[in-house]
């Protein structure tokens, strides 16, 4: 049977007026009763009733992290350093996938999902500028990603467009010439702010510098981004016979996708072809050859996220105004580039990716 609180009051030998202060932190609790509370819920294995908890002091100790798919080893990883920044924290975390579905992501700002939650750590993909005002809730809302920028919210974004022109400035050191990238987006327009669309702008922006014409030929679509798709662009890139000597993938699965692909095709990287991915998955350093990637701030997007969620939970009387804050990314070299190197890179060059709101970091 589980543990209830009147067995942590008896191991304890404490009244369960005291296990309930401790519990839900309140103070004047002496630290001994404090500790022999805390053994015995230890001890017992005994799980708060967070519904009940709730009622009591309006808060559950849980947030809410809405993610669009846990298949994704980016949003997987996500998921892992957001939890364990709530847990610094004392906060549980409810992970919700919501599929990329617009339906959804519209029932998680109108708090249909993620109920007992104290907050959410939201990443839209099918919400966009035209739905900003949908993001006036009254429940505190962190919004992670590239979908919508300018919103009444807390925003915790990359910098999409500097990080990827880095990304092609390094193959772009290496010698290379005819880089291909996969990943693209097939309606540019309609997704004027979506992650492909940033770093493909990066992407015209290094060869532009590098005073390289651009051939769209050497631009992919892949669909979802996913290990398979990632394989099929590229196995598509080689059967065209378009030459291509670097090639820029527009997150870590693809790139390890496009390893496969040129493997089986022969084809030798870095010698033939050099590689780099984004996002700095764990995946990367064990692809053989290890991949070369963008590291576009992940854990510190975790701790920011987590930590404007909590100040918005224990927030008072009139509300801060929205923040967005967007952290420092570095590329990562490993064996698809030749050579393994950290650069860490700030976003020196100003590069805004949405004219809507400047960026506090």
């Amino acid at each position: 049977m589980n543990a209830t609180m009147h067995d942590v009051a008896r191991v304890a030998g404490v009244s369960i007026k005291t296990v309930s202060n401790v519990i839900n932190d309140y103070p004047h609790v002496r630290s001994a009763t404090r500790d022999r509370v805390l053994t015995a819920i230890k001890e017992l294995g005994y799980q708060p009733n967070l519904s009940a908890r709730g009622l009591r002091s309006g808060k559950t100790g849980v947030i809410g992290l809405a993610i669009p798919s846990v298949r994704e080893a980016y949003f997987a990883e996500l998921a892992d350093s957001i939890i364990r920044a709530a847990e610094k924290r004392g906060l549980g975390v409810v992970v919700d996938q919501t599929n990329q579905v617009r339906q959804h992501e519209l029932d998680v700002v109108a708090g249909r999902r993620l109920r007992l939650t104290d907050g959410i750590v939201f990443s839209p993909v099918t919400i966009d500028e035209s739905d900003a005002a949908l993001l006036n809730v009254p429940f505190p809302l962190v919004i992670l990603g590239e979908s919508i920028f300018g919103g009444p919210t807390d925003h915790v974004t990359m910098h999409n467009v500097s990080s990827a022109k880095a990304a092609v400035e390094h193959l772009l050191s290496l010698g290379r010439r005819r880089i291909a990238v996969i990943g693209a987006d097939d309606d540019e327009e309609a997704n004027a702010f979506g992650s492909a669309t940033l770093r493909v702008r990066g992407y015209h922006q290094a060869l532009q510098a590098a005073g390289i014409p651009a051939d769209p030929a050497l631009v992919r679509p892949a669909g979802l981004w996913h290990h398979d798709t990632g394989a099929a662009a590229t196995r598509s890139l080689i059967a065209s016979g378009i030459p291509f000597d670097g090639l820029f993938a527009l997150n870590d699965s693809l790139a390890i996708g496009a390893l496969r692909a040129l493997g089986e095709a022969g084809v030798r990287v870095p010698g033939d072809v050099a590689v780099i991915g984004f996002d700095n998955i764990d995946g990367t350093k064990y692809s053989i050859p290890s991949l070369s990637s963008v590291d576009p701030g992940r854990e510190e997007i975790a701790e920011i996220a987590v930590e404007m969620l909590v100040e918005r939970i224990g927030e008072k009387g009139e509300r801060m105004p929205p923040r967005r804050i967007k952290p420092d990314f570095r590329i990562v070299g490993r064996e698809s580039t030749g050579f393994p190197y950290v650069a860490d890179v700030t976003d020196t060059d100003g590069i805004d990716e949405s004219a809507a709101v400047p960026a506090t970091a």
